[in-house]
């Protein structure tokens, strides 16, 4: 989830796909995953209410989209839209890599999340996108091509190719009392942070009386280490297993609240800087074994990124558990399902189909643009929502890659 974004949650920061949902085989006893709990949930809520393939070559410059494969996808095709900073180009369902074999299934739960904050364009398609929950993966497949139309996404000067990164919501332990190991605070936004901008920088945080003072008693929990804080201030969200006064435990969620609107800048450029070479991923183990060799210089590294995140805390239910965090649509995100996009190129709730190659992942898929990051500019350019905890945020911070989008619109 953003934290450079001054508006609502967003996407990373910084360039980091994505970590597949295990499925469970019937009669092997093991437990359904958090996401498959949450399906279930949304299944039954509806109804009492009512392979990795490797992505094709470039096509040659100038050459016609395929011929459709589909008999029911035989329409003319409608003129280019240009979009803000996009330009749409009209194609066959065929051009899409993998769309006879995505587990569409998967993709609807994240649909139905748009849904409860849908826009004006897609607002009318929610009801059939709700009953289509429980249709096959077949039904599915030909209701999209009946009611959508995909283009391709590219640059106004006419390049389809672009870079997805991903993102995750970090799980840390914490405590609501300092001390025994845990000093670092986690802060909510301090009354004063709109009557100056921009606020008090890192640097200034940790040294000033001024605004020391302005933060105390907005102390939400302590959590051990500080470069664990600060991939939480990165991702912009995460989760605390939090120790309460009395002993007990429980996980609770931590949101973005605000900002200090300070610029962001890279750790993992400033140790570049100081010639300790680029961290290899995951980053936040790398740079953890950076700061026990160098715990004179932890505190410069720290203060080398101004930008700091102000949290607010949310209750966390069995059902939320299987979500993200809000994104900047205001829907909860879903694990492999949910990206953040330019919103000046793909508006929020869009269906998108998603095209990348790389060493981290190989992703042919459909997702739901449902946020946003101030690092997520242009085009074809997107930020993977890789899920929560630790097996997430290790690929995600792998992922850096080549990547494709077709934007799915009415028709």
């Amino acid at each position: 989830m953003n934290t450079s974004s001054s508006n609502a949650p967003s996407a990373s920061s910084k360039s980091k796909a994505m970590v597949f949902p295990l499925k469970r085989m019937k009669g092997t006893g093991q437990p359904l995953p958090l996401w498959r709990k949450a399906s279930i949930i949304v299944m039954a809520a509806w109804l009492a209410s009512c392979a990795r393939l490797p992505l094709p070559p470039p096509a040659p410059a100038g050459a016609e989209p395929p011929t459709a494969v589909r008999p029911d996808d035989s329409d003319p095709l409608p003129p280019p839209r240009l979009l803000g900073k996009s330009r749409w180009v009209p194609v066959r369902w065929a051009e899409l890599p993998g769309f006879e074999e995505d587990t569409l299934f998967e993709a609807w739960n994240a649909w139905i999340k748009s849904c409860e904050r849908p826009g004006p364009v897609f607002a009318s398609l929610c009801g059939e996108v709700r009953r289509l929950s429980i249709a096959s993966g077949a039904e599915q497949r030909a209701w999209m091509v009946a009611r959508l139309q995909p283009y391709r996404v590219e640059s106004l000067q006419g390049a389809a190719d672009g870079l997805l990164t991903s993102y995750y919501e970090p799980v840390l332990r914490a405590s609501r009392q300092p001390g025994a190991g845990y000093g670092v605070p986690l802060y909510r936004p301090p009354a004063s942070l709109g009557s100056r901008k921009p606020w008090f920088s890192r640097q200034e945080i940790d040294t000033l009386p001024e605004a020391r003072a302005a933060l105390r008693g907005r102390e939400i929990a302590w959590v051990s280490d500080p470069v664990e804080v600060m991939s939480l201030h990165i991702q912009g969200s995460g989760r605390l297993n939090i120790t309460e006064p009395d002993g007990s435990q429980r996980t609770v969620r931590v949101a973005y609240a605000g900002s200090n609107d300070q610029p962001f800048r890279s750790i993992t450029q400033w140790l570049a800087e100081q010639g300790e070479g680029k961290m290899p991923a995951p980053w936040v183990d790398s740079t953890k074994a950076w700061a026990a060799k160098n715990p004179q210089r932890v505190q410069p590294m720290l203060w080398s990124n101004p930008r700091y995140i102000f949290f607010q805390e949310q209750p966390l239910s069995d059902f939320d558990a299987g979500f993200g965090p809000k994104g900047a649509q205001g829907v909860a995100l879903t694990p492999g399902r949910s990206i953040a996009v330019d919103p000046g190129s793909i508006p929020y709730g869009t269906p998108v189909w998603l095209a990348s190659r790389g060493g981290a992942a190989n992703l042919q898929k459909l997702v739901l643009a449902q946020d946003t990051g101030s690092a997520i500019v242009g085009a074809v350019r997107a930020d993977y929502f890789a899920g929560t905890g630790l097996d997430a945020g290790q690929m995600a911070s792998r992922v850096n890659q080549p990547l494709r989008l077709w934007a799915l619109w009415p028709k």
